[in-house]
This record gives C-alpha cells, sequence and structure tokens, in this order.
C-alpha cells in the first residue's frame, strides 16, 4: 500500500477554501466532510482537510496554539507537475481565486520549474515540475 498524506489546515471561510482548492486542482470528497471540515483530494494518496477554526483548535485539544499562515510561514507544501505547463495553469488558476502568486521568483533551472501561490488563510504551495533524468545529469556534473 502506498503510504498517503493528510495536510490539516485551519481555514477562516471554509466555503472560500473549498473553491480554492478546486481551482488549483483539488476534489471535495463527500465521504469525508461535515461539522465544519471538507477533505479535498489531490490524488488518491494526497488530501488536504480544510478545518474551520474551531475544528482544527479542536485537533490540537488545546495542547499548542494556532498560529496565523498570514503573519508567518512554518511550512511550504508542494505538489509535482507533469509538465512546465501544468505549473503555469496551476498558477494561473490561483491567480484567478485572486490568491498572491509568485511571492518569490518561479524556480528555473531547466531541468526543474516551479511557482509558488498563496491560499486564502495565507497558506504557501508550490506547484514543480522536474525532469528527474535532466537532475541526475546535472548532480552528477557538478560533483
Amino acid at each position: 500500500m502506498n503510504r498517503m498524506i493528510f495536510v490539516n489546515l485551519p481555514v477562516a471561510d471554509l466555503q472560500t477554501s473549498i473553491a480554492f482548492y478546486e481551482a488549483v486542482g483539488a476534489t471535495a470528497d463527500p465521504h469525508f466532510k461535515g461539522d465544519g471540515a471538507q477533505m479535498m483530494r489531490f490524488s488518491d494518496d494526497i488530501c488536504v482537510m480544510l478545518a474551520s477554526h474551531a475544528r482544527f483548535d479542536g485537533f490540537l485539544e488545546g495542547t499548542r496554539a494556532r498560529i496565523d499562515p498570514k503573519q508567518g510561514a512554518q511550512a511550504i507544501f508542494c505538489l509535482s507537475a507533469d509538465s512546465r505547463e501544468e505549473v503555469d495553469a496551476v498558477a494561473a488558476a490561483a491567480a484567478g481565486t485572486g490568491a498572491d502568486v509568485d511571492i518569490t521568483p518561479a524556480d528555473d533551472y531547466g531541468y526543474m520549474y516551479g511557482r509558488n501561490f498563496v491560499d486564502p488563510d495565507g497558506h504557501v504551495w508550490q506547484m514543480s515540475w522536474m525532469d528527474v533524468e535532466a537532475a541526475m545529469a546535472a548532480d552528477k556534473e557538478s560533483a
């Protein structure tokens, strides 16, 4: 069985966040929703659980304070893309929702290309494409 990843994110407005994640390629999973939460699937193995602030705080059971991702970044979530064109298409879709796109310059190394965007709550995401064979060859040349 493939290992899966479930990213749990606090969101201020669940419906706004659902619309954003649908715009950048995720699908709402009808089996995992309710009580201030909605699971969004990027693939069979990558899921994001959007949780209202109250629901997210309940996950922590008072052991940690929820931080405001608009004030700082604790993580950058990166998804793979099949092509440079897909990276640009997802960035354009994010921009179409009003999201901040390219908060730092695009990564473009020829064999690797990535762009970033910020969701409505301030969580930073990146889409990246890489030609693995070319990256390995470049690594051997630099050694």
